[in-house]
């Protein structure tokens, strides 16, 4: 980049930071994380860390606590119990450091829908520091990457949902996070901008970014994803990778992800059958 920022390597200091011992720090750790709605534990003492540059893919059925995990990780939701941190900030003092390390694409978009495509990401940008010239710069790429240079300049509340989640993206990847969390990111997006998107990422995690992420779509996660933790209940059931996974479910070496994920789980799946179709 040329706005003097550093370069985050996934293997070097200035990408992971080391602490006062001089040891690498996660890009994301937790221990004991729990939070409670009323009565139900939707995250139950959950631990678990990520290295840098690591793509790990965040799984569970609906309602397993997906979501109220990575609420709490950006700052969204207060934990009940338990720490986590960002790249070595704690994630309860809800600071600006550590909030300035992420990037995040949530499940429910939240966008300023009477901006334009090109005004939201800008906008963004400069909330993160980024320089005006580089803003310009980098958002002009990113909505011509994106697919979304035709319609730059129309209000976000004519967008598709797909264009939304790409502007959304590119709104939250336009700083160069450390760690970039993103839920449900390819729902509503079209095949030719998924692939886009793949690239994307891959460039991203070249250039040493974290990325925890969370979808439904299994075999995007078993393509994309170096490592995979299943969350079912708010309970952790299952980490490692996808041959790991495997070998521990005993479903076979040919089983996919989703063989793997419904062992995890214990789910027991219906037959699919109305009897009024019958």
């Amino acid at each position: 980049m040329d706005d003097g920022r550093p370069v985050y390597a996934a293997s070097g200091p200035d990408r992971a930071g080391q602490d006062e011992r001089g040891r690498m720090t996660a890009a994301i750790d937790v221990h004991g994380l729990t939070k409670r709605f009323g009565e139900k534990t939707a995250v139950d003492a959950i631990d678990f860390a990520v290295q840098p540059g690591e793509f790990l893919g965040f799984l569970g059925p609906n309602g397993a606590g997906k979501s109220t995990t990575i609420n709490m990780l950006v700052g969204l939701v207060q934990p009940d119990k338990g720490t986590a941190s960002i790249c070595g900030d704690d994630i309860r003092a809800r600071s600006l450091a550590s909030r300035a390390h992420i990037g995040v694409v949530p499940e429910d978009l939240n966008l300023y829908t009477r901006l334009t495509g090109r005004e939201f990401i800008d906008f963004v940008g400069a909330i993160y520091g980024v320089s005006a010239s580089e803003r310009r710069r980098r958002t002009g790429e990113l909505l011509d990457v994106l697919g979304l240079a035709d319609d730059a300049d129309k209000m976000i509340i004519d967008y598709s949902h797909g264009m939304q989640k790409k502007t959304s993206l590119a709104a939250a990847i336009v700083h160069v996070p450390r760690v970039l969390f993103l839920d449900e990111p390819f729902e509503g997006v079209d095949a030719l901008s998924r692939r886009t998107i793949h690239e994307l990422l891959g460039q991203l995690r070249r250039r040493g970014t974290t990325i925890f992420f969370s979808s439904h779509i299994l075999e995007v996660v078993e393509k994309l994803c170096s490592r995979v933790i299943v969350i079912a209940e708010g309970n952790l059931v299952a980490d490692g990778t996808v041959d790991e996974l495997r070998a521990r479910a005993d479903t076979g070496e040919d089983s996919t992800l989703e063989d793997v994920f419904l062992s995890a789980v214990g789910a027991e799946t219906k037959d699919g059958k109305l009897s009024w179709l019958e």
